[in-house]
C-alpha cells in the first residue's frame, strides 16, 4: 500500500460500544430533542455553540483526529465550500499526461488519488447521511485498495475525475447546508468506530486538505 495512503487505513476493529455509549444512543431512530447532546441536557444555546463548534475527543475514534485537526475553524460548512474552488483550480494546473505520473512504481498515480478522494468523501458523507437520518445499524469498514482497483481510475480522463470532485463536494455542501439542527450531534458506528454528523464533516474537509498536501509535496 502506498504510504501517502497509509492515513487512510481503517483502524485496529475493536469494540469501543461501552466507552462511546453517548454516541451510539444518539443514533436512535427517534430524533435527539433538542438542546439534547448525547447524554447530557444542555441549554438551546450551548446547543447551538456545539453544533457549530469543533468535535469532540468522544466523536471519533483517536485516528480520525488526523485528518480533524487538520481544519482550523469551528464553522465546518463555510470551511467545506471555500475548498472547492481552491483544490479545482489546483487539479486543473495538472495536464493529463502528467496526472497518470507517480512518484514510484508502487505508488498511486495523481488519477487514483483523486478517486480515492471521491470515494472516501462518498463514504463519509454516507456514514453522516445514516446517522442523520437516525438510523442506528452499524454500518462496514470500506476498503480503498479494492475500491481504486475496481474503479481503473487511469483509464478515465483527468477532466472527468476534476468534474466527479466537484459533483461530489456539491452534493456534500448540499446535505450539511440543510441538515438540521438536532441531526449534528446524532452518531453511531461505523467500521467498528464512532462517528458523530459533525466529526464526519471535519474528516471529509480534512481527508482532503491531507491527500492535497501529499500530493504537492511528493507528486509535483
Amino acid at each position: 500500500m502506498p504510504p501517502e495512503a497509509a492515513a487512510c487505513r481503517k483502524p485496529n476493529r475493536k469494540a469501543r460500544t461501552e466507552r462511546y455509549s453517548h454516541v451510539i444512543e444518539n443514533s436512535s431512530r427517534q430524533p435527539a430533542p433538542a438542546g439534547r447532546i448525547g447524554s447530557g441536557r444542555i441549554c438551546a444555546s450551548e446547543y447551538d455553540s456545539r453544533m457549530r463548534g469543533r468535535p469532540e475527543r468522544s466523536e471519533a475514534a483517536p485516528y480520525y483526529f488526523t485528518y480533524i485537526n487538520k481544519v482550523q475553524t469551528d464553522e465546518i460548512v463555510p470551511e467545506l465550500e471555500s475548498q472547492l474552488e481552491p483544490s479545482i483550480a489546483f487539479f486543473r494546473g495538472i495536464s493529463e499526461e502528467h496526472s497518470l505520473h507517480r512518484y514510484a512504481p508502487d505508488k498511486w498515480s495523481f488519477r487514483q488519488v483523486l478517486n480515492h478522494i471521491n470515494d472516501a468523501e462518498r463514504v463519509f458523507l454516507s456514514r453522516a447521511h445514516w446517522f442523520a437520518r437516525a438510523f442506528q445499524t452499524a454500518l462496514p469498514s470500506f476498503d480503498q485498495e479494492p475500491a481504486v482497483n475496481a474503479a481503473k481510475p487511469d483509464a478515465i480522463s483527468w477532466a472527468a475525475h476534476i468534474e466527479e470532485f466537484r459533483a461530489v463536494r456539491r452534493a456534500t455542501i448540499a446535505f450539511y447546508q440543510n441538515l438540521p439542527a438536532d441531526a449534528w450531534m446524532r452518531g453511531g458506528i461505523a467500521s467498528d468506530n464512532p462517528f458523530t454528523v459533525r466529526a464526519l464533516a471535519y474528516i471529509i474537509a480534512g481527508h482532503l486538505s491531507h491527500h492535497i498536501a501529499i500530493l504537492k509535496q511528493r507528486y509535483m
